[in-house]
């Protein structure tokens, strides 16, 4: 009756926790020989992290992240577009968290261990492929260490490995490598003063230049300084030839510092937040088409595997985490079997294609080239170059889309209730 899980990373380790919760048996199986904290800051919006308070990770969230106190958009000039208050104090009842990426995949992993034992998680194994073979799912791997292969057999299997998915690839065949529009990303972390309210996520900038910062630490109390983490984005023509497949590359300064050299506000200062980091590193900022199955036979998609998708409305690894509980609660419902998965399916596929549209360009983030279109991000009251309602519907639509509407979130039941468990025949 095990669940074979593809992947060690958020999605993955969501979805093993969440077995361990509801007793199914599983395995996880991730390519890389041994886990670390790799990565920048993300944020988890209050739809999953109330999923993490259910599995009891409230008290260490709470230790590695930083509760986001406010979202703000601005223009290039630094003008205030649009602020507004996030999480609890937004009338959530879960906080958001800024958090680095690595610190939160080391808690789900250290926390899997504890309850479930280090049997639960082979790392040093990739995937090949699969088959669907009656009652049981076979996973084909081979050892990253010897090349020695292995086969798995189990009821279900879930793709949680990424978004150069081996799962994914064979059930979509021929699709090709992830779509790139020209948008490229500098991500680093730096020692700085926080700003604004000190738990602050600002956007800054326009579609084809800005900047985001958040903080992913609590301030020094000695020096003052916190770890603000801090993504560059220039936006080229797709046609030019970037180093597209290159995943994590060192940057060079100089491929981007000269764009932002002017950006010093009386807020924020862009040049020295860049210039303070250690390292920088290069992503091209990519997603996939969404597909029309995620499902064959016995084995399905979450995650990035299943939407990959532009991250700019900060809910790629909050989306995962929702992925792997709505599993769960179709196993609860469905049972170990392939009616679980397509039921998952059912409901969680339009949700995250409507998301994947949105999130290329009519994100939250759209409202700063709009303000650029108007007046070149320069005004003297905001409201000289918007309608009334005008900011605020744009955000309330998105948090709809995205699943994070206060009113809705905060009325929906839990989505595994407490104790509740799958009956294994």
């Amino acid at each position: 009756m095990t669940v074979l899980i593809a992947g060690a990373g958020i999605a993955g380790l969501s979805l093993a926790l969440t077995c361990h919760q509801i007793g199914v048996p599983f395995r996880v199986f991730e390519s890389v020989k041994a886990l670390k904290p790799l990565g920048v800051g993300i944020n988890l919006q209050p739809n999953a992290v109330r999923e993490l308070f259910d599995l009891g990770l409230a008290d260490d969230l709470a230790k590695i992240g930083v509760e986001t106190r406010e979202y703000g958009m601005f223009s290039k000039k630094g003008l205030e577009i649009w602020t507004e208050p996030r999480g609890r104090l937004a009338g959530y009842r879960w906080p958001q968290y800024s958090i680095h990426r690595g610190a939160l995949q080391m808690l789900l992993h250290r926390t899997l261990i504890d309850r479930a034992g280090a049997h639960c998680v082979l790392p040093g194994w990739r995937v090949l492929g699969f088959e669907n073979d009656g009652d049981a799912v076979r996973l084909n791997l081979v050892s990253t260490t010897d090349g020695k292969k292995r086969t798995e057999t189990g009821r279900l299997l879930v793709g949680a490995d990424g978004i150069h998915s081996a799962i994914r690839a064979q059930i979509v065949p021929g699709e090709g490598p992830p779509v790139w529009g020209g948008a490229v990303l500098w991500r680093a972390t730096t020692q700085a003063p926080p700003f604004r309210t000190g738990a602050s996520m600002a956007l800054i900038g326009h579609a084809t230049q800005r900047l985001v910062a958040y903080p992913i630490s609590a301030p020094d109390p000695e020096t003052g300084l916190a770890t603000i983490n801090w993504i560059a984005e220039l936006t080229y023509d797709p046609h030019a030839g970037w180093n597209k497949e290159d995943w994590n590359r060192e940057a060079d300064w100089n491929d981007f510092l000269p764009a932002f050299k002017d950006w010093q506000f009386d807020w924020i200062d862009a040049p020295a937040l860049i210039t303070g980091a250690d390292k920088v590193y290069e992503y091209p900022m990519v997603d996939r088409d969404p597909i029309d199955r995620w499902t064959d036979g016995r084995a399905t998609l979450i995650g990035d595997a299943a939407h990959p998708t532009y991250p700019v409305g900060s809910n790629g690894a909050s989306q995962a985490i929702v992925d792997a509980r709505k599993l769960g609660a179709s196993l609860i419902e469905h049972g170990i079997a392939p009616p679980a998965l397509e039921a998952y399916e059912d409901e969680m596929r339009p949700v995250t294609t409507r998301i994947v549209l949105t999130n290329r360009g009519s994100g939250p983030d759209a409202v700063l080239q709009m303000i650029e279109d108007r007046c070149g991000g320069s005004f003297e009251h905001i409201d000289d170059v918007t309608r009334p309602g005008e900011l605020a519907d744009h955000a309330a639509k998105y948090k709809t889309i995205a699943g994070f509407s206060i009113e809705a979130l905060n009325a929906l039941p839990q989505t595994i209730a407490d104790g509740a468990t799958v009956r294994v025949k």
